[in-house]
């Protein structure tokens, strides 16, 4: 536990790694409903698979939307009960002209 707190969650690094997840799946695209489950789906598994890389004792959740740019916007909100010191937590908003995409990525140490 004591490396883990040293260590802790580096959010720049997991954001890094999701921006470039998305924009190797939804850059060039346009909005289109019929690729959305697929764009998510490459979307949320890349990440997962970059992040585990990492070799770090974490285990991962992340969660991915993308809508419809429109006038009325798209908010959205989460709260984690857990170890500050050593659990952490990053969002990627990513936008093109037809399109908004958020990405949250939770992390929570292993104890071993």
């Amino acid at each position: 536990k004591e490396h883990l707190l040293k260590v802790g969650f580096n959010a720049d690094e997991a954001h890094n790694i999701v921006k470039e997840c998305i924009d190797g799946v939804l850059g060039g695209e346009d909005y289109n409903q019929n690729n959305i489950n697929q764009w998510t789906a490459s979307i949320v598994e890349q990440s997962l698979t970059h992040l585990v890389k990492l070799g770090k004792a974490y285990k991962y959740i992340v969660t991915c939307a993308v809508v419809q740019r429109s006038a009325y916007g798209f908010h959205t909100a989460s709260s984690c009960f857990w170890d500050t010191t050593s659990d952490g937590t990053c969002t990627v908003r990513w936008e093109n002209r037809t399109m908004n995409c958020i990405v949250n990525v939770f992390a929570i140490a292993i104890v071993l």
